[in-house]
């Protein structure tokens, strides 16, 4: 038995991808349980990833309320980069906008629960990719900020989709896309847009990748569900079953499907 607070599990890409849990101080190796009975138990105790109180909620995947409205890392233009306000002098935190906000950014393809763009920063790459569940990925623009990741995305995605759906991608593999294609049919869609763009910042901010290589990502799983259960540890504190895989920040059991990473900060018991 595991006792200690979660957060987001680790991820190595390999052939398939392997997990490791976080757990308090303990890292657990999780591939080793495929096909085997698990456990993970709700204690009833959320810990702030921040500060370290105890709160009776988890906001923004860990955090307590106050951590939450003050740090920049949960501000809105994390998922909303082209909302970045710190030109305006308005950042949260100048400091970590500087660090983590003004480096190179890429703009990408996945194919999870279908086509998709996406932004992360180059430290993120492919640990991005595979928290999002895509079996295949393409870069196709480097930029140097994450505002300018987020413009870029916004041009792209009037001619697809941004989101995935976690239901879809949890029941399968992906139909295989060739992403140098769609990459093509992509940035000649919005052309116009791309240009505009590049003519607003200076040159070499906005970088189309050309030789950048198509990804492909194989994932832990024995069996995939036919129909998805979700588990909530705020209404069912234990969760069991049969380990029956991992895509993204799900754990796949015959019993239902657990994201990790909602449950940052939760102090939970593993058994296996």
């Amino acid at each position: 038995m595991i006792e200690g607070h979660l957060k987001k599990m680790l991820s190595t890409l390999s052939n398939p991808v392997e997990y490791v849990l976080p757990i308090g101080d303990e890292r657990i190796g999780l591939n080793q349980y495929l096909g085997k009975t698990i456990a993970l138990t709700y204690e009833g105790e959320i810990n702030c990833l921040n500060c370290g109180k105890r709160t009776k909620k988890s906001y923004s995947q860990g955090f307590c309320y106050y951590c939450m409205t003050k740090l920049a890392q949960c501000d809105l233009c994390i998922m909303k980069p082209e909302t970045c306000h710190y030109h305006l002098g308005t950042c949260r935190e100048p400091q970590w906008g500087e660090e983590f906000c003004f480096q190179d950014h890429f703009v990408y393809l996945a194919n999870s629960s279908g086509l998709k763009v996406g932004i992360t920063r180059h430290t993120q790459v492919p640990t991005r990719w595979v928290d999002q569940g895509a079996t295949q990925a393409l870069p196709i623009f480097k930029v140097r900020t994450r505002l300018q990741s987020g413009q870029v995305e916004m041009a792209l995605k009037q001619h697809v989709s941004d989101k995935t759906d976690w239901r879809k991608m949890l029941k399968g593999q992906a139909d295989h896309k060739n992403l140098y294609e769609h990459r093509d049919r992509l940035i000649e869609a919005a052309a116009s847009e791309l240009s505009n763009i590049q003519a607003a910042n200076k040159d070499g901010d906005i970088e189309l990748i050309k030789d950048a290589k198509q990804v492909e990502i194989n994932y832990p799983v024995v069996e995939y569900p036919q129909k998805v259960t979700s588990f909530n540890f705020d209404k069912t504190a234990r969760v069991e079953g049969r380990f029956m895989g991992i895509k993204g920040q799900y754990l796949i059991l015959d019993s239902g499907v657990l994201n990790i990473r909602k449950f940052t900060s939760y102090k939970v018991q593993f058994d296996a």
